[in-house]
């Protein structure tokens, strides 16, 4: 594994360069390089984790144990974390693999299916599940946003509207139905999410896992209390 490769356990099904795997590109400062013509939306300090959802329970299967740098665009969010150990959950514990230099990984926005705004429960932050559809299996890989409640609230509506607006203007990448076409001009129009939320995002593309081994991973019970986001749309 590079030393800047994504934790996140998907790779893009199309669409995107060979070499996505390798992660955002960075400069000299540790900062995402943008795209010709790519806009920044924010920038924000938050945990990440990552999870595989079934139909009834929510696996965590990694987790940064330090906050990272999140850049939203209007193409996808990606996100940079320095020095970190990456904990991946195993066999009831976790398990530290050093991983020297830079963690990052991101999402684009032909990807997510769904959101997933949990509120804090006992004890915990609030949560922002990024959700993707996943090829050959009915498990969902989810990226975990953390943190105050507010912030993560902020970052769920420009997720929002971001990805609305990007498929909206690219057909070419995104076959859309009129009734979808529908559905996500209301996303660009909507009041901001509060509370335990889930929105639906027409018109994703499926992911699929790098390796056989991730269609069968070890399932382990996480403890988070999961909610509104059991799968069950």
């Amino acid at each position: 594994m590079h030393d800047d490769a994504s934790p996140f356990f998907i790779s893009p099904h199309r669409f995107d360069a060979a070499d996505e795997d390798a992660g955002p590109v960075l400069d000299r400062r540790h900062e995402v390089v943008l795209e010709d013509g790519e806009r920044v939306i924010g920038h924000h300090r938050v945990d990440v984790a990552g999870y595989l959802l079934g139909p009834t329970d929510a696996c965590r299967t990694w987790a940064l144990p330090a906050p990272v740098t999140l850049t939203v665009t209007d193409r996808r969010l990606a996100y940079v974390g320095r020095d970190s150990q990456l904990a991946l959950v195993g066999a009831g514990h976790l398990r530290r693999a050093r991983m020297p230099g830079l963690v990052t990984g991101q999402i684009r926005w032909q990807w997510p299916s769904r959101l997933e705004l949990l509120p804090p429960v006992e004890g915990r932050s609030t949560r922002l599940l990024v959700v993707c559809d996943a090829l050959r299996t009915i498990q969902q890989p989810a990226l975990a946003l953390i943190g105050p409640g507010d912030q993560i609230g902020g970052i769920a509506q420009q997720v929002r509207h971001a990805v609305a607006t990007f498929r909206l203007i690219r057909p070419e990448l995104v076959d859309l139905s009129p009734p979808e076409r529908d559905a996500l001009s209301r996303l660009t129009q909507v009041a901001p999410l509060t509370g335990a939320a889930r929105v639906l995002l027409p018109g994703s593309l499926p992911v699929e896992f790098h390796s056989r081994d991730d269609y069968y991973r070890p399932r382990h019970a996480d403890p988070l209390p999961y909610g509104a986001a059991s799968g069950q749309q």
